[in-house]
C-alpha cells in the first residue's frame, strides 16, 4: 500500500502544473506556424485558421468524455491517451501535405490530446485530494503554471522555427510534448475505479442535477465568451498587428507577454477566489477585458501600445478558469469536477472554434478584423450580465451529514 504514498497533494500540484505547462505551451505557439506554413503550402489563412478552430471544437467535444473517463477510472490512462494523441498529431502537422490532412493533425489529434492532457483533467485530481480551503489557491497556481508555458515556450518555437525551420520545430516540439506522460504517474489516482462504486450520484444523475441548475447554464454561456475572445487574440492578433505594418516580433513579443501576464492573473484569481464572490470576480474579468479592447482600438497603434494591450489583456486571459472550476466545485462537490468542468468548457471551446474561424473568414470576405473586435467587446459586457445572477451556493446534498 505504501506505494502511493508519494502522491501528496505537493507532488500532484506539481507534476499536474508541468503537465498544463507542455500541453498550453505547446499549442499557444501554433499562430507562429500561420505565415511559414501557408506560404509553404500555397494555402489561404482561412486553411490553417480552420484547422485550428477544429481543434478547439473537438478539444471542447471530447472534454466531457474525457472528463467521465477520469472521474470515473483515475486520470492517468486518460493523461497517457492524450500524451500519445497530442505527439502523433504534431508529427503529422510537420508531414502534412494537404489542407485536410492539417485539418486532422492538428486539428481532430491534437484537439482530442489537449482533452486529455489539460484543465478538466488536472483540476478534477487537485479538487479531490485538496482541502476546500485550499483548492481554490490550487487551481489557480496549476492554472498557473499553464500559463507560463504559454510565455516560456512562445521563444523557444520561435527559436526553432527561426533555427531550424518550421517542419524540424514541429518534430522537436513532438519530443518535447512526450515528456508529459512520465510527469501523469504522479496523478494516476491508483485506486479510482474501486472508489467509483461509491459515488453517491451516477454519472447521468449528476448530469441531470447541473442542467436542471440555472447557475450552471448561465456559467456556460459566459464560458462561450472567453473562449471567442482569447482564441481570436491568440490566433490573429500577431497577423493583425503585421497587417497594420508592425514588425513581425512585436507580435511575438505580445503572445509572450500576454503568457508571463496570464502567470499572474490566474494565480491572482485563484488567490481572490478564496477571499471573495467568484462570480463577481468572474464578471469584472469580462468586463475589463471590453474596456482594455476598446482602449486598445481608439489609441494609436505602437509597439507599446500593442505590448500594454498584451499585458492587460494577459492579465484577465485564464483568469477565468479557477473561478469557473471552482464554483463547479463549490456549488456540485468534486466526485464529478473533470466531467462537469468539461461540459462548460465545451461551450468555451464553441466560443474558441468561432473566434478563430470567423476572424479567418471575415478577415478574408471584408480584408480587415474591424467586425470581429466590435463583436468581442459586444460579448465581453453580455458575459458580465451572464455572471452576475449566478447562485454559487453548494446544493442541499453537500451539507455536512454528521
Amino acid at each position: 500500500m505504501h506505494n502511493h504514498n508519494w502522491r501528496t497533494p505537493a507532488v500532484v500540484l506539481i507534476c499536474g502544473g508541468l503537465i498544463m505547462t507542455l500541453a498550453m505551451g505547446v499549442r499557444h505557439g501554433f499562430g507562429l506556424f500561420l505565415q511559414p506554413m501557408t506560404l509553404a503550402h500555397g494555402w489561404g489563412r482561412e486553411t490553417f485558421a480552420f484547422a485550428l478552430a477544429l481543434q478547439n471544437l473537438l478539444w471542447g467535444v471530447s472534454q466531457p468524455l474525457s472528463g467521465l473517463i477520469a472521474d470515473r477510472y483515475g486520470a492517468g490512462k486518460v493523461l497517457i491517451a492524450g500524451t500519445v494523441l497530442y505527439v502523433l498529431g504534431l508529427v503529422g502537422m510537420a508531414w502534412a501535405t494537404s489542407g485536410a490532412g492539417f485539418a486532422f493533425s492538428a486539428g481532430v489529434l491534437i484537439g482530442i490530446g489537449l482533452s486529455g492532457t489539460t484543465f478538466s483533467i488536472v483540476y478534477g485530481v487537485l479538487g479531490r485530494i485538496t482541502p476546500p480551503e485550499k483548492r481554490s489557491m490550487a487551481l489557480g497556481v496549476a492554472g498557473a503554471m499553464g500559463s507560463f508555458g504559454q510565455f516560456a515556450l512562445l521563444p523557444v518555437s520561435q527559436s526553432l522555427i527561426s533555427g531550424f525551420g518550421w517542419l524540424e520545430a514541429l518534430l522537436i516540439l513532438a519530443g518535447v510534448a512526450a515528456l508529459m506522460a512520465p510527469l501523469s504517474a504522479a496523478l494516476a489516482e491508483p485506486h479510482r475505479d474501486l472508489a467509483a462504486g461509491r459515488h453517491q450520484q451516477s454519472a447521468w444523475e449528476a448530469i441531470r442535477e447541473a442542467f436542471g441548475h440555472g447557475g450552471f447554464n448561465l456559467l456556460t454561456l459566459g464560458y462561450f465568451v472567453c473562449g471567442f475572445q482569447v482564441v481570436f487574440i491568440g490566433v490573429h492578433l500577431p497577423a493583425y498587428l503585421a497587417d497594420r505594418g508592425l514588425p513581425a516580433n512585436v507580435g511575438v513579443t505580445c503572445l509572450a507577454l500576454i503568457g508571463l501576464f496570464n502567470v499572474f492573473g490566474t494565480f491572482i484569481a485563484g488567490w481572490l477566489g478564496q477571499r471573495h464572490s467568484k462570480k463577481h470576480l468572474l464578471a469584472g474579468i469580462y468586463i475589463t477585458r471590453s474596456v482594455v479592447i476598446v482602449a486598445f482600438l481608439a489609441a494609436p497603434l505602437t509597439p507599446w501600445s500593442a505590448y500594454l494591450f498584451a499585458m492587460a489583456i494577459g492579465l484577465l486571459w485564464l483568469a477565468t478558469v479557477p473561478l469557473t472550476n471552482g464554483i463547479i466545485a463549490q456549488v456540485f462537490g468534486v466526485a464529478y469536477l473533470s466531467m462537469l468542468g468539461g461540459f462548460v468548457f465545451f461551450s468555451h471551446q464553441i466560443g474558441s472554434f468561432l473566434g478563430a474561424w470567423l476572424g479567418g473568414l471575415l478577415f478574408d470576405s471584408t480584408g480587415s478584423y474591424d467586425i470581429v473586435w466590435t463583436i468581442i467587446v459586444l460579448l465581453g459586457v453580455l458575459a458580465m450580465a451572464i455572471n452576475l445572477p449566478i447562485d454559487q451556493r453548494p446544493l442541499a446534498r453537500l451539507a455536512p451529514q454528521n
